[in-house]
């Protein structure tokens, strides 16, 4: 007889178990997904790096309308790998799309983006009157 600590892990990993029992893992397959994103604001600019291992720049689109940065695109399925052979799949596929409020001191004409190693940054330049300046005293 084998004896088994429970542990928290243990509980979670049932947890996700029944949740993928549940859903059958189509979630994933069927491109419900969103990319990690961090956001961080430095003294010129407002920066959003967003996780894309895997897809390429021609399939990931960037646009900025009334205020509202939109992040969207697609990561392909490989379609070389068979299913039959397929041991666990993961990793997520299909359409995405994510969008975020922006403030009304930026710069949403001048929005650079960049992507490298899997990592899309989009530099959002602040509007002139919102960098900090120092004011001389007379």
């Amino acid at each position: 007889m084998t004896l088994l600590r429970k542990t928290p892990w243990n509980e979670l990993e049932s947890v996700q178990r029944q949740l993928n029992n549940i859903f059958d893992d189509s979630g994933a397959a069927a491109g419900n997904w969103l990319p990690a994103v961090d956001i961080r604001e430095t003294k010129d600019a407002l920066v959003v790096e967003t996780e894309l291992p895997g897809i390429e720049k021609k399939d990931v689109k960037v646009d900025v309308k009334d205020n509202v940065l939109t992040i969207s695109g697609e990561r392909q399925y490989a379609k070389d790998v068979s299913e039959e052979h397929a041991h666990r799949i993961e990793r997520s596929y299909g359409s995405f799309t994510r969008s975020f409020s922006l403030p009304p001191n930026v710069d949403t004409v001048n929005v650079d983006a960049t992507m490298k190693n899997g990592i899309l940054e989009i530099r959002i330049p602040k509007a002139e009157s919102a960098k900090p300046k120092s004011i001389t005293i007379k």
